[in-house]
C-alpha cells in the first residue's frame, strides 16, 4: 500500500530536496507540498495524506496550530522537521500530539524509515532524540507548568511493562518478541495506555515513561 505524504516546508529548496527522497521510495507517493502552516492545514484536507513532514517552524501558522488542527480533526499523523536547537515550539508541538521528531540532519534513509513507521502507526522514537527533548525541556518553567500530573495505579502490570517498553522506544514487533505477546495484543495495551494516561502519541507516552522514572 502506498504511503501518501504531504510535505511543509518554507524554504523551496529543502521542501524540494524532501520530495525527491521520499518519492524515491517505491511505497511513498508525495500528494501536496506547503510552505506554511495554514497551507499544510488546507492541503491536508484537501488530500488526506496518510502523513505530514513538516517543519516545526512555520509562517502564517505555526508548527503547533497546525498539528493541533490535523490530529484534532483526525486528518493523519504529523512527523515533525527539528534542528533541536532551543526550540519553544518543540514542547508545544508534542503536546498537540505529534507523532514523532525527526532532525533535519537525518540522512535519507531515516527520513523514509521514519514515514513508514509514522504511517504504520510506530512513531519515531530514537532514544536520543527522547532525551533531547527532556534534555531541552525539563529544566525551563515552561516545562514544568505543562508536566502532566499523572498516576499510574489505574494501568494493569502489563500495561506498565508496555510503557516501559515505549518509553525505551521499542517498536510493536519489538515489544511483542520482548514480552513474548503478539503484536495485536501490544497494539491494544498501547491503545489503552492512551485512554488511561490521556495521551495522543507514542512520543508522549515515551517521554512521560521517562519523567515519570519508569524506564
Amino acid at each position: 500500500m502506498t504511503i501518501r505524504v504531504l510535505v511543509g516546508d518554507d524554504h523551496a529548496a529543502v521542501r524540494t530536496g524532501l520530495v525527491v527522497i521520499l518519492n524515491s521510495a517505491p511505497d511513498i507517493e508525495v500528494v501536496a507540498e506547503a510552505a506554511d502552516g495554514a497551507a499544510v492545514i488546507s492541503e491536508a484536507r484537501i488530500h488526506r495524506p496518510d502523513v505530514a513532514l513538516m517543519d516545526v517552524r512555520m509562517p502564517v501558522v505555526n508548527g503547533i496550530t497546525a498539528t493541533k488542527t490535523l490530529v484534532s480533526e483526525s486528518i493523519c499523523d504529523v512527523l515533525v522537521l527539528t534542528a533541536f536547537d532551543v526550540d519553544e515550539y518543540v514542547y508545544g508541538v508534542l503536546q498537540a500530539g505529534a507523532a514523532g521528531f525527526l532532525l533535519k540532519s537525518a540522512e535519507s534513509h531515516r527520513l523514509i524509515e521514519a514515514v513508514r513507521l509514522v504511517a504504520a502507526g510506530e512513531g519515531v522514537l530514537a532514544p536520543q532524540i527522547t532525551r533531547k527533548l527532556i534534555t531541552a525541556f525539563a529544566l525551563s518553567d515552561g516545562a514544568r507548568a505543562h508536566k502532566p500530573e499523572v498516576s499510574l495505579d489505574d494501568l494493569t502490570e502489563r500495561e506498565r511493562q508496555v510503557l516501559v517498553c515505549v518509553g525505551q522506544g521499542l517498536s510493536n514487533a519489538q515489544i511483542a518478541a520482548k514480552l513474548f505477546i503478539g503484536e495485536t495484543t501490544v497494539k491494544t495495551h498501547v491503545s489503552k495506555l492512551f485512554t488511561k494516561l490521556d495521551l495522543r502519541s507514542r512520543v508522549q507516552a515515551a517521554i512521560l515513561a521517562q519523567e515519570l522514572g519508569v524506564v
